[in-house]
């Protein structure tokens, strides 16, 4: 699968795509289409009718799991947790691939636009919400820079406003990569080439969401998943790596100097972000370029409160990468990893763990908050034993009403490492949040633990074997 229309390809085989027909609009209507067939847990949809439009328009690509798996190409089957699991193994255990440089026959340059052509208003950028800043491209875009000493390229997901035609505001947040590239720029007195890929193989969004360590190549990461290369071609006018498989690439460079309003926007935690403080101005892509396909599919998200998109890629991501954090720190016992959907992906943590020894779940929650994925606005950990898979929140919460205890389960840390958009703290003070660990496992030391109800196994083989003669329509 190298390209969306690979993945659009294979979804329809699955069933799993709906093509709306009648003429939609781009303000706000589509929009409203996706958050409710997302509520129903439904397909993903392309528009072929914007008003105003001859492009199609992708939306409710990641909302179940099944399509995230079709994405990373494994088991339509598969849970979050064995998926999660699947690529921690693919990337903390295995060999990470390098980019291929291709120079024929790229899809993307299939028409270049340049000088007084340049209109990122040729594609249907939607308004989203009715309070938002404006029409927002890159919702499911990813950022390309690169460091000028190095040459590592960070592909970085960041919301992108179309400020005007050859203008996109960029929301690039304390910490991250894009960031460091752009202050390096900044010191040696220069503006950074930067690159906005609207459109690609749909892994590379789920990748350029993930939290990748500094100086690894998010390419490497997505050739692993794919077990082969990405495809690459170094731009003439950037010298950026970009994918040549995309659909819309905005080139061009960013001026730390020169910044602008940008927002407010409905964010992945419910809330409009960018009102307050979060509205200062931002830096920009002054776009120099447009490649393009001469039949783009455009890509858009719902963002919004749980459950979309973003909260589904999120838990993914999030969980594989903490699975891999905490699989290098060769902590024993861990059976599963999860950072819930419903918790907007980031927030909360539950990990499964089989107990070896006294204290063995309060060192895990504390492993949690100290990895590189888990430091980072991550408000809660929760820890249950091993008959209880991270991913069943109904054993979860099972467990938190028989074998968790406040009192002597809870610890609390005070300070930590918060995130600018969690709307729980003051506007004005979101650099510090508290977390919590609570062990829901039954202490290892007890000498007499609770008899867990349990099914006789006979039978229940017995039953299942005979399930469809009950007149079940599907074997168990």
């Amino acid at each position: 699968m190298k390209s969306m229309g690979d993945w659009i390809a294979a979804c329809e085989k699955e069933g799993e795509i709906h093509r709306i027909k009648a003429e939609v609009d781009w303000n706000l209507e589509m929009l409203h289409i996706a958050r409710l067939n997302e509520s129903k847990k439904g397909p993903a949809l392309i528009f072929e009718n914007v008003k105003g439009y001859d492009i199609l328009v992708l939306a409710s690509a990641f909302t179940t799991p099944k399509r995230l798996a079709i994405t990373l190409g494994m088991p339509t089957n598969y849970t979050m947790c064995q998926m999660s699991r699947s690529w921690m193994e693919k990337t903390a255990k295995g060999t990470l691939v390098k980019p291929v440089e291709v120079k024929d026959n790229i899809p993307v340059k299939e028409q270049i636009v340049e000088g007084d052509k340049i209109n990122v208003f040729d594609f249907p950028v939607p308004q989203l919400y009715p309070q938002d800043g404006g029409r927002y491209i890159g919702t499911t875009g990813y950022l390309v820079t690169s460091d000028p000493d190095s040459g590592w390229t960070n592909l970085g997901t960041y919301r992108m406003q179309a400020l005007d035609e050859k203008s996109v505001g960029i929301q690039i947040l304390p910490g991250k990569h894009a960031e460091f590239h752009v202050k390096k720029y900044q010191k040696m007195g220069k503006k950074a080439p930067a690159a906005a890929v609207i459109g690609c193989d749909p892994l590379h969004f789920l990748v350029s969401s993930t939290m990748v360590s500094a100086d690894v190549d998010e390419y490497d990461v997505i050739g692993a998943l794919r077990g082969e290369p990405v495809e690459i071609f170094k731009s003439d006018l950037t010298g950026l790596k970009l994918p040549a498989n995309a659909e819309i690439i905005l080139e061009g460079e960013i001026d730390p100097e020169d910044l602008r309003p940008e927002g407010p926007f409905g964010e992945y935690t419910g809330y409009y972000s960018g009102k307050s403080k979060a509205a200062l101005p931002k830096v920009w892509l002054n776009v120099k370029r447009i490649l393009r396909r001469k039949k783009p599919t455009f890509w858009m998200t719902s963002v919004g409160p749980p459950v979309g998109e973003h909260h589904m890629i999120q838990s993914l991501n999030r969980t594989a990468t903490l699975w891999s954090d905490l699989e290098a720190m060769h902590l024993p016992g861990i059976q599963s990893v999860y950072c819930p959907y419903e918790a907007t992906g980031r927030f909360w943590v539950i990990v499964s763990i089989k107990t070896m020894y006294p204290g063995h779940a309060n060192q895990v929650g504390h492993a949690v908050i100290a990895t590189t994925t888990g430091h980072y606005g991550v408000k809660g950990v929760i820890v249950v034993d091993d008959d209880i898979p991270a991913d069943d929140l109904t054993g979860v919460w099972w467990s938190l009403s028989v074998r968790y205890n406040a009192v002597q389960d809870t610890d609390i840390v005070r300070r930590a490492r918060s995130t600018i958009l969690d709307p729980s703290l003051p506007i004005d003070a979101r650099e510090i949040v508290s977390q919590i660990i609570m062990d829901a496992t039954i202490p290892y030391e007890w000498k007499e633990k609770p008899t867990k109800i349990v099914l006789d196994e006979k039978v229940k083989e017995k039953v299942i074997s005979r399930w469809q003669e009950y007149g079940f329509p599907e074997p168990y």
